[in-house]
C-alpha cells in the first residue's frame, strides 16, 4: 500500500507515494520491534537486562514492567487481528467484499494475540513473588 500497489484500501487523498509511504514503513519497523520484544518473555534477557545497556544493564527486570505491557499488547492484538472482534465496523476506505475476506484469512491464522497472552501468563507465573 505504501508503494502505491492496490491492496484493497482506498488510498485516494493519501500521499502515495510520499509521506504516507514513509509512515507505512515506520509502522512496519515499529511493529517488528514490538514483536521482537515478545522474545523477552521467553529469553533470559527478559529476566535480567543485558549488561551492555547503559545504566540498567545487569539489573533484574521487574515482572510488572514486562507483564503489564505484554497483557495490553495481547489485548490490542486480539481486538485488531481477530476478524470483526472489535465490533467498531470498518474504517473509511478499508477493504470490503473479497479483499476483506482475503485480509481476514491472512491475519486470522497468525494467532499472535492469543499466543502473546499465553506467554505473558507463563512469564507471570514463573516470576510472581
Amino acid at each position: 500500500m505504501g508503494l502505491g500497489i492496490p491492496v484493497g484500501f482506498d488510498t485516494e487523498g493519501l500521499d502515495v507515494p510520499g509521506w504516507f509511504s514513509v509512515m507505512c514503513g515506520a509502522m512496519s519497523l515499529g511493529t517488528e520491534g514490538l514483536a521482537l520484544l515478545t522474545l523477552g518473555l521467553v529469553k533470559p534477557w527478559g529476566e535480567v537486562v543485558p549488561r551492555w545497556m547503559p545504566f540498567i544493564g545487569g539489573k533484574r527486570v521487574a515482572p510488572p514492567a514486562a507483564v503489564i505491557p505484554a497483557a495490553l499488547g495481547a489485548t490490542a492484538l486480539m481486538l485488531l487481528t481477530i476478524p470483526r472482534a472489535h465490533g467498531f465496523g470498518r474504517a473509511h476506505g478499508a477493504p470490503t467484499g473479497l479483499p476483506l475476506v482475503v485480509m481476514d484469512a491472512c491475519y486470522a491464522p497468525l494467532l499472535w494475540g492469543p499466543l502473546l497472552a499465553v506467554v505473558t501468563i507463563s512469564y507471570y507465573r514463573r516470576h510472581r513473588d
